[in-house]
């Protein structure tokens, strides 16, 4: 089964390696879905995620709390550990990325504020006002 998606990253991941040297990070993401409650906030989907491999050198510097990015998740499952202050049990989805890509900027925003706007789109240069050629002889009579 795969996850695809547009999410937020939530922490700052650090890289580390296992004991044969093989890099690996985990990644907490944030994934909005559904609809605006009351307060107009979406509800939010947490996956704890890892990448495995070469990506991990390359991706990580570029990621930050607040990245905006595109994923395939694969293995989505339902982790259980016991809570820290004692209260029972909790539950956890994780996954495995495997592809990711930046597809926004970071949100500017205070702690503790969130924004349903997009990111803003990177602008383009105007297009030349020049015809392509050969249009121009073509005939406006069109008989239908």
């Amino acid at each position: 089964m795969l996850m695809v998606g547009v999410a937020r990253v939530g922490n700052d991941p650090v890289a580390r390696y296992t004991p044969d040297g093989k890099p690996v990070m985990d990644i907490s993401l944030a994934f909005d879905y559904g609809r605006k409650g009351n307060d107009g906030r979406r509800p939010t989907q947490w996956v704890n995620a890892t990448m495995w491999g070469e990506r991990v050198e390359r991706l990580q510097p570029y990621l930050s709390k607040g990245s905006q990015v595109f994923v395939t998740l694969s293995e989505p499952h339902i982790e259980t550990y016991e809570k820290k202050d004692g209260s029972g049990q909790g539950f956890s989805l994780r996954a495995r990325v495997t592809e990711l890509e930046f597809v926004g900027g970071r949100r500017e925003e205070p702690a503790g504020e969130s924004s349903d706007a997009p990111a803003a789109a990177p602008t383009r240069p105007a297009k030349s006002a020049a015809k392509a050629p050969g249009f121009d002889d073509l005939d406006d009579d069109i008989p239908f």
